[in-house]
Order: C-alpha cells, then structure tokens, then sequence
C-alpha cells in the first residue's frame, strides 16, 4: 500500500476503527506505548496487539521500534493527520445534533494565559452561572502556544489568548485591547514625576514577561523603536511574579492595566503610560475552524459580551479639578 501526500484512500480507511485511530494519536502525543496504555487506560499488550493488526491489514510498519522508544514512520503520520479530521467531523457531527436539543448541556473547556485567568475568567465565569443554558466549565492556565495545541488536539473548546494567532486551521475573534502600563513601587523616583519618558527609564533595570510571549514582542518593539538596550533581571510568564517582585524593587515593569488596578487604587503600586507612546496588546478567542460555529461557542461569547464592559482595561482619565471662571473687569 502506498500513502500519497497524507491522504489514505476510502478503501483502506474502511479496513480501520475510530479507537485504532485514537491509539495512533495517543502515541504520538506521549511518544510511546506504555505511556498510551496510560493515557487510554488500556494495557501495552492491547495497545501493541492492535498496532500489529492494522499494520498488517495495511501491509506496512507504523513505527521503528528504537529500545523503549518508538519512531513514527510517514504511514503513521498520515493515519494520525486522518485521526484528527476525523475526530474533529465526529465533534462537529455531535455538536450539529447537541444543538438541537432544547437545553445545551456539557462541559466548556476553557485555556487562557496567568492574567486572562486571574482577571478576566473570574466575572466570565460568575456571570455564566446565573445564566442559561448551564455549563460546566474547565479551566487550563497555558501559554498561547501551549493552548494552541490544546484546541487542536479537541482538549479544549476555546482559548482567549494574546495575538496575533496566525493559524489557518484556527478562527480567530478579537475582543480586547488591554493597555500596558509602566509599574513601580509608590516610592520609586519615576512615580514622583507628572510624565515618564522613554529616556527616564532607559538605565532602569526591568521584571518582564517571558521571552517570545506576544505581549514581550510589544514591549521589545517599544525598547527597538527608542534604540533601549533594556537591563532585564528577570523574566516570567507570571503577571503576578512581576508584580511581587516590582514591590521588592527588584525592577520596574510593563503589564496590562487590569492585573495592577486594585493594588494602585490601594496605594501599593504606582502607574503611568510612557510619555508619546500607547502600548497595548490585543487579546481574542481561538477555537477549531470548522464547517459551522458550535453553539457552546455562540453561548460564550455571548456571555463574555455581558461582562466585557465591567473589565479595566485601561488607565482611566484623571480627574480635573474645577477652574473658576475668570473674572473679566470693564
């Protein structure tokens, strides 16, 4: 049998079953036969028995066998890129007829970063349970690259993430601008000053998101355009280590708004937007691109519309005080 550009003819995709197929993607997500059996609760021995049947109805090997280790071959591959489009037709299929039930039932699955988490799922998520139709919901902390691979493997439903996510095989909705903002502790030299400039924080050392994130390609642009060689002491893909450590004085920060507004309220931190510049960064949902938009997709975003507005996204307008009116002599 021969595999031509990925693609498996009627014939022999008949000869497989949908839990075969769901063997082959389990191993090539752990990498081998034992951690499968794991992941599927299924012995080694069955995982093994049922590889050898469907190599031998396709007259080929599936994998190298390299000690414990175990080698995917091009026929393998193929098998596994089929797996999804069909796993991925079996959810639609179901969806198609969830939606038609007069109550959606089922469980949400939900990614996002640290922030989105901590600051933006909470109201999400309080306001889904006061309203119909009532999910349960699941939660994964994960970076956008990690999410991305859940929403791909049907692990998660949906991921509200920092853009851009530039996959074809993926929609993209954005829904946010969050504004980032430069932190300090209240007793810094740069929180006495009415305006910060791009200069006045060029020597200063900096706590700031990982390396690679979308939100640090913001803040690396910024330091690029202003010819800044930034001194970076730390960095994380954790809004709240930024933050301890910025009230330590280990280094100033650049963040989203929202995961510091209640700590600048109360006086422990100080913020201000960099003088001539208005950093921001644009978050949206990633779900699976597919024939029709599922109806738990329709449901949450509308729930998400509900609570968008009760966000704090961006440094709000200073308060100005009452100018009397001049007096005008005759």
């Amino acid at each position: 049998m021969r595999f031509h550009n990925g693609w498996i003819s009627i014939h022999w995709v008949a000869l497989m079953d949908l839990r075969q197929l769901e063997i082959l993607q389990a191993i090539a997500e752990t990498g081998s036969f034992t951690a499968c059996g794991r992941k599927l609760n299924v012995s080694q021995s069955a995982i093994s028995r049922q590889i050898l049947l469907l190599e031998e109805e396709l007259g080929e090997p599936l994998f190298l066998r390299v000690g414990r280790q175990v080698r995917m071959t091009p026929a393998a591959e193929s098998l596994v890129q089929l797996g999804q489009r069909v796993f991925l037709d079996v959810r639609e299929t179901v969806g198609v007829i969830t939606d038609r039930t007069r109550e959606l039932r089922g469980t949400l699955r939900l990614s996002g970063g640290m922030t989105v988490c901590l600051y933006v799922f909470p109201p999400l998520l309080k306001h889904l349970r006061r309203v119909p139709p009532q999910l349960d919901v699941r939660l994964t902390v994960a970076t956008a690259g990690r999410s991305v691979q859940e929403i791909r493997a049907g692990r998660v439903d949906a991921g509200l993430l920092t853009l851009p996510v530039e996959e074809s095989d993926l929609v993209t909705v954005p829904v946010l601008h969050e504004e980032l903002l430069l932190v300090t502790t209240p007793s810094h030299p740069l929180a006495r000053r009415r305006k910060v400039t791009p200069r006045e924080i060029a020597d200063q050392p900096f706590v700031l998101f990982e390396m690679g994130s979308a939100t640090r390609k913001v803040i690396d642009q910024f330091f690029a355009t202003e010819k800044i060689e930034p001194k970076i002491v730390m960095d994380t893909e954790n809004v709240e280590i930024i933050k301890a450590m910025v009230k330590t004085g280990l280094g100033i920060g650049i963040v989203p708004y929202q995961s510091v507004a209640r700590e600048v309220k109360a006086g422990q931190l100080f913020c201000a937007r960099i003088e001539g510049y208005e950093l921001d960064r644009e978050t949206g949902w990633v779900y699976a691109r597919a024939n029709r938009v599922p109806r738990m997709i329709h449901e949450l975003m509308a729930a998400f519309e509900s609570v968008k507005g009760k966000l704090r996204l961006g440094l709000p307008p200073r308060r100005q005080k009452a100018v009397e009116p001049a007096h005008i002599h005759p």
